[in-house]
């Protein structure tokens, strides 16, 4: 038995049985699909126009359960599957036995979430700092910061007097014990922009 798509606001989509989906065309980058009752998220997207005169859609998408990235291919006609996924705002607080504790800004709710969903991103997590959780099916599944954040530098080795080289680089340690690579002009007690995706100094606050 067939059912009648219905088409919303937001591109072309549809739903069957309550299950929303949307066309291969509109896997953007930073949009989050579901895959065999998997949520992916789109790191990269190529739309690809064959010699016969259709097309393709190539993406590289994150599996927000294993942290895994990888390729996947449609028809650009093809119709995928839309994730039950939405961020809240937090604002994170303290690690303890239980796992990373944020607080809900609005409602004031403290809770914590487990480390191994924190992952490699807790280096650049410091108190106070505001971050996003994105939830699947009601259960967080990742944590998302800002592109970057600022730290104060507790820690450096002295660079030489009048020594304003931006391409040479020493190690620093941040107040929140992490350590970053910094141009040998900074000194302790300077604030740093670091990029949290790749770690790299951005530039001095």
């Amino acid at each position: 038995m067939g059912s009648t798509p219905t088409h919303g606001t937001r591109g072309t989509r549809f739903e069957w049985y309550n299950t929303a989906y949307m066309i291969a065309t509109e896997l953007k980058i930073g949009k989050v699909f579901k895959d065999n009752g998997v949520p992916f998220l789109v790191v990269k997207y190529d739309h690809i126009k064959s010699a016969r005169g259709g097309a393709n859609v190539k993406v590289l998408a994150k599996n927000l359960l294993t942290g895994s990235v990888i390729e996947k291919g449609y028809k650009a006609s093809d119709s995928v599957s839309e994730a039950d996924v939405y961020r809240k705002n937090a604002q994170y607080l303290y690690k303890d036995a239980a796992g990373y504790n944020f607080m809900d800004p609005v409602s004031f709710d403290q809770f914590s979430v487990a480390e191994s969903l924190v992952g490699e991103q807790s280096k650049y997590l410091k108190e106070g700092a505001g971050v996003q959780l994105l939830y699947f099916e009601d259960q967080p599944i990742a944590l998302e910061l800002p592109n970057s954040l600022v730290f104060e530098v507790t820690y450096t080795e002295p660079g030489f007097k009048g020594n304003t080289v931006s391409n040479v680089y020493k190690d620093a340690q941040l107040e929140n014990g992490a350590k970053a690579r910094v141009p040998m002009f900074i000194k302790i007690g300077d604030t740093i922009k670091l990029d949290t995706r790749t770690g790299d100094y951005l530039a001095k606050a």
